[in-house]
């Protein structure tokens, strides 16, 4: 077990019969899993999809991994690898240090993944579908809400792990709807717009060396929003339409 790695390991089965019924397998599914661990999870995947493609940076992991029918394992970080373009399901218990990453990554570098069903902290779980103008609204927010629609959610209680993490968990399930032909765009103003949060988009835009104050409020304008608004305040398609605006 290596703290430094986010290492929590899933040691209660019952909290399997959740993830299958979120994650809609079916035995056509092409699944990855990032952060095998034991390979609790990875087991009970490999018994109900064709295949699954399992990420694990720990090498030490290995001799739990290696006799799992069903399975091919690419050792090595998930954020550096090049991740199996044919999965249609990504199903985990995501590393806590890198669940946000792999998730945004996946949404627009993993196009056939038409289905997540991920573990990641309560914290982090609330976000990704949080609400314009709360606390927990964010760039993760309005990426994940312009490419998908949530579809289940469950709170996971710590007592599932081992070692118990010090905070909640929560199983966060998500379909793929649409990705914007400009998504590459919406990402980096998105990222812009939030990357100073006490100061105005437009001037987050421009410190982020994104756009001009001047260009910024002129597509705020033609969005019909004031020059002094905030990145919380815009819904997820009002980013698509900035982007639009921006050119």
């Amino acid at each position: 077990m290596k703290k430094e790695l986010g290492q929590h390991f899933l040691a209660d089965p019952n909290i399997l019969g959740v993830i299958g019924r979120l994650a809609e397998l079916s035995p056509d599914d092409v699944v990855l899993e990032i952060g095998l661990g034991e390979g609790v999870l990875t087991r009970y995947l490999a018994d109900r999809v064709a295949l699954v493609h399992g990420v694990e940076i720990d090498r030490s992991l290995e001799p739990h991994l290696r006799d799992i029918d069903n399975v091919v394992v690419h050792f090595g970080d998930a954020l550096e690898l090049d991740l199996p373009q044919e999965a249609t399901k990504l199903v985990a218990n995501l590393p806590y240090n890198v669940g946000t990453p792999i998730v945004v990554e996946s949404l627009d570098g993993l196009p056939n993944i038409r289905l997540w069903c991920v573990m990641v902290q309560r914290e982090v779980a609330d976000r990704f579908f949080a609400d314009p103008g709360t606390k927990a609204y964010g760039a993760v927010s309005v990426l994940l809400q312009l490419v998908c629609e949530r579809t289940g959610f469950h709170p996971v209680s710590r007592t599932v792990f081992r070692p118990p993490p010090n905070v909640d968990s929560a199983l966060v399930a998500f379909r793929r709807v649409h990705l914007p032909e400009n998504y590459a765009r919406v990402k980096k103003i998105v990222s812009a717009a939030f990357a100073h949060r006490r100061k105005t988009l437009a001037n987050s835009l421009e410190l982020s060396g994104v756009a001009s104050r001047a260009d910024a409020v002129d597509a705020l304008a033609r969005i019909g929003r004031d020059a002094n608004v905030r990145a919380e305040a815009l819904a997820p398609p009002e980013f698509a339409a900035l982007a639009e605006a921006l050119g």
